[in-house]
């Protein structure tokens, strides 16, 4: 097969084996995420029939890894991890240290070295996002306070995960493996030194990310949002995020993955974040089908023969020791039972992290190919247990209830209650802001229902299109004779429109300005404002782009135009006929 093919092929292929294994895993109701494995073992070198390109493969992984990391920093929610942060963070990194150092101990007892354990304990230490969402969506938990809780301290766990991808290779050396890339440090360089330059480096990418971030990328954004082309503006949100990822890694020396990561939570402070999100999610889906394709084609299947305890020991870890440890924790911590059996229970699975984290390990020397292996045996394994698992932990929750309903309602009830007011406080303010946008809508349509034609997707566009004006009593907003710059709609105040005879008195919810902007002449009339006003200005290329999206719109809005126009002759014709009549009489 050509070149050129191959890569075609591989994307094909891979889509449509995960498609078609992604609908019968969620028929056996089991997360997508398995079918997606599953398609990548079916092709890859270890399976029989097609065998995929695995070095395109890769490539198209490392691009689905930035779009995942991406997309987390996009929707990472400072305020939600701040509400939670009392058991997330502690639970988080504990839960983190202790299933590390027993991941340690357990390769340690198959003849590993340190590093092994270290990226072998650290992958098992992490779950899944895809995997926790769709088990709280399914319960309908996901907005309650253990589902946010269970949120929460999975950020955490990325978070830490995101410095674990930075640290590894500059301890790599250290923990008995090679520098990325084969590129060996400064063997005079002490440890510290080589882990501060790490920090200092991504410390440095940080500050500037976060200083310049919101300043530049929200500002793009807009502009781009003003052009109208949706096209445009998904391209521009993958440029941000691909162009921060690349040039972080370029210039600063860290990995793609973090600055995606940074990338995301830079564009989620923008208020066109949510627009952000929806364009580029569909290709963020599609390469993070790609990637878990990838990860299943690394998978060498017959691991579980040759090695069926150490998967059932490391299975046993995630499932049971990772559920056990996350219970204990938040009992210790002191919240309710029912909060500690569903975390317990949503997060005993492993993922995402997981894979890049073995693959990190795999390329620097510090993990053999069985450690990978054994983590994508176990991860497959743990996600299609989870639904189960989560159900154990349901009937465990009722059970526990029935019999000791006392202890059960009243331990941990007063940090539940402080806990429940933080996050009602954040869905208020949620709810405020969405509801101050949704009516800033609904008032532009009430005020001028021309607008009402057009979708909603329109309607926002073009409250990013106006641009506010206001004007005094007395002040001339319009001049006879100028050239027309830009259509005026009256938010409030009125104004006198002043042509050739009596003056015309327009209010809140007119406009004007459209004859000079539609024949592109002078403006025929003075406008003067008779009362404090607010306009809307729709600029005259702003305007023409926004028509050419919605002819009905310049339809109905030229046909008001030329009643105008019609009115203003006629209003002319009139004035002309005393003044004929007066001269007419001089003559006499």
């Amino acid at each position: 097969m050509h070149q050129e093919a191959t890569l075609f092929a591989t994307i094909a292929i891979g889509f449509v084996f995960a498609a078609g294994l992604g609908y019968l895993a969620d028929r056996l109701r089991l997360p997508p995420l398995v079918g997606y494995l599953v398609a990548g073992i079916l092709m890859g070198p270890y399976t029989p029939g097609f065998v995929a390109d695995t070095a395109l493969a890769s490539q198209l992984a490392e691009m689905g890894v930035v779009l995942l990391m991406f997309g987390v920093g996009l929707h990472f929610s400072t305020a939600d991890l701040l509400a939670v942060r009392g058991v997330a963070v502690p639970g988080a990194i504990a839960r983190i240290v202790i299933v590390t150092l027993l991941g340690i101990g357990l390769v340690k007892w198959w003849g590993w070295g340190l590093g092994a354990g270290v990226v072998f304990g650290l992958a098992l230490s992490v779950a899944s996002t895809v995997v926790l969402l769709k088990a709280l969506e399914e319960r309908n938990l996901l907005n309650s306070a253990s589902g946010r809780v269970a949120v929460g301290w999975l950020i955490v766990e990325d978070l830490a995960m995101v410095l674990a991808l930075v640290l590894l290779p500059a301890l790599a050396e250290f923990l008995g493996g090679h520098a990325a890339n084969g590129a060996a440090h400064d063997p005079g360089l002490p440890l510290w030194l080589t882990i501060a330059l790490t920090l200092l480096k991504v410390g440095g990418f940080a500050i500037l990310a976060i200083l310049l971030g919101p300043k530049i990328v929200p500002w793009l954004l807009m502009r781009v949002a003003r052009t109208g082309s949706r096209e445009l503006f998904t391209l521009t949100v993958l440029a941000v995020a691909l162009g921060i990822a690349f040039g972080s890694a370029a210039v600063f020396g860290v990995s793609f993955a973090l600055g995606a990561f940074f990338a995301g939570v830079v564009m989620s402070e923008s208020n066109l974040s949510h627009r952000a999100a929806a364009d580029s999610l569909p290709l963020q889906n599609a390469f993070s089908v790609l990637f878990f394709v990838s990860v299943g084609m690394l998978f060498d299947p017959s691991i579980l023969v040759r090695q069926p305890m150490a998967v059932v020991g490391a299975l046993a870890l995630i499932i049971v020791g990772k559920a056990i440890i996350s219970f204990l924790i938040v009992i210790m911590l002191r919240y309710p039972i029912g909060m500690a059996l569903t975390v317990s229970g949503g997060l005993a699975q492993i993922g995402e992290f997981s894979f890049i984290l073995a693959g990190l390990g795999v390329s620097l020397g510090l993990l053999p190919q069985e450690g990978q292996d054994l983590i994508l045996a176990t991860a497959i394994l743990s996600i299609t247990f989870n639904p189960a698992v989560c159900y154990g932990a349901e009937v465990l929750h009722k059970r526990a209830h029935r019999k000791w309903p006392h202890l059960y309602d009243n331990y941990g009830r007063r940090r539940l209650d402080i806990l429940g007011r933080e996050l009602e406080k954040n869905r208020l303010l949620g709810e405020k802001r969405a509801r101050e946008h949704k009516l800033e809508i609904e008032k532009l349509i009430e005020t001028f229902p021309l607008f009402s034609e057009v979708d909603e997707y329109s309607q926002e566009e073009l409250l990013l299109l106006f641009r506010p004006k206001s004007a005094l009593p007395g002040e001339r907003v319009v001049r006879k004779g100028d050239r027309g710059d830009g259509m005026y709609f009256i938010s409030s105040g009125a104004v006198e429109v002043r042509v050739d005879g009596d003056p015309v008195r327009l209010e809140a919810g007119a406009f004007f300005g459209e004859i000079a902007l539609l024949t592109g002449g002078r403006r025929t009339a003075d406008v003067i404002a008779v009362d404090f006003c607010q306009f809307l200005v729709l600029d005259r290329r702003d305007f023409n782009m926004f028509t050419a999206h919605h002819p009905a719109l310049r339809a109905a809005v030229s046909e008001m135009a030329r009643e105008r126009a019609e009115m203003n002759v006629m209003r002319a014709k009139r004035q002309a006929q005393p003044d004929q009549r007066e001269r007419s009489t001089e003559g006499q």
